[in-house]
């Protein structure tokens, strides 16, 4: 689905921290600042613990921020308290990466599913509860004879279709899908991809769909914003970004995307990074990818880089972009 401009999510300025004991702390999220749109699929990229989930899970309050704000519609998340922030809560779910922890397994599916619609009160009586449950089961691709079974007796896939029926009970506006797919068989990851891009046509949703599939992001998102070490370091509409990467660090994400033709790849510039992932305890001075990078300088050290447009809705946070 095409997304307009109107702004349903404004990042400003989030951190997350986790004091880790010994006086010290993990810069999990370090003062990032974005947009969604209303009706866009914004994709999140970048290593493992780069504090993609973190960032995902923080924007929904499942974590107490450390400082910034989130506002959704114009109102202020972090801030909500009590039935405003139930209220908000029904406008934005999320769909969990592990389709096997997230599930109760002690709960038949027919609660599981209908577990929002109990807290909200939506289901006015025990049958139209039923109904619920299985307009939304039909809706993910299983069967109304699926609600009395228990999460053990489906595969990932259909798990993962049961989280996906669960998030939408409540009718949200936003889901933050947490790498949905990264714990399926690559043969189910597109059926359920496939199904997201489904729902959110007939249902006008918006997504922060959070991966480290590249390919997979490419064919999802509208826009992609690209993480490291607890910051954002590049953010562009997907077509800019895969085609005219800005910021040193995508263009070594974007070099290790293989192509499905033999000589394209044989003949490909792999950019290979040099060096250990710092650690998000003690982050390098400066910018934090520079001790990684080819092109650093002595003011890469001393300085850290803006997040500026070095092209047109083109953001990265590079002194040399």
């Amino acid at each position: 689905m095409k997304s307009n401009n109107e702004m349903l999510i404004e990042v400003d300025h989030l951190m997350k921290h986790f004091d880790i004991g010994n006086g010290k702390t993990v810069k999990a999220v370090n003062d990032i600042s974005f947009g969604i749109r209303k009706g866009e699929t914004l994709g999140m990229v970048g290593e493992s613990g780069c504090g993609k989930s973190t960032a995902g899970r923080t924007l929904l309050r499942l974590y107490e921020p450390t400082a910034g704000a989130v506002k959704f519609q114009g109102q202020d998340i972090m801030t909500a308290k009590g039935s405003k922030l139930k209220a908000l809560r029904r406008e934005m779910q999320m769909v969990f990466q592990d389709p096997y922890a997230s599930l109760n397994p002690r709960w038949k599916v027919e609660n599981l599913i209908a577990e929002p619609l109990d807290i909200h009160g939506l289901a006015g009586s025990a049958k139209e509860r039923k109904l619920q449950v299985e307009r939304l089961l039909d809706r993910v691709g299983l069967r109304s004879d699926h609600a009395k079974r228990y999460p053990h007796e489906f595969s990932g896939g259909q798990r993962q279709r049961i989280g996906i029926a669960r998030a939408l009970a409540l009718n949200p506006k936003f889901i933050v899908c947490d790498e949905p797919i990264s714990a399926l068989d690559v043969s189910i990851q597109a059926q359920v991809v496939n199904l997201l891009q489904d729902l959110q046509r007939d249902y006008g949703l918006t997504y922060l769909f959070i991966a480290h599939d590249l390919a997979m992001v490419k064919h999802i998102s509208d826009r992609v914003a690209v993480m490291y070490l607890g910051k954002m370091v590049e953010l562009a509409s997907s077509e800019d970004l895969y085609a005219n990467p800005k910021h040193p660090y995508t263009k070594a994400l974007m070099s290790a995307i293989p192509v499905p033709d033999p000589d394209v790849e044989e003949n490909k510039e792999r950019i290979v990074l040099t060096g250990e992932l710092p650690s998000p305890v003690n982050p390098p001075s400066g910018c934090n990818f520079r001790t990684r990078c080819p092109f650093a300088t002595e003011k890469c050290a001393a300085e850290v880089p803006a997040f500026r447009e070095v092209a047109p809705d083109q953001w990265a946070a590079c002194h040399y972009a």
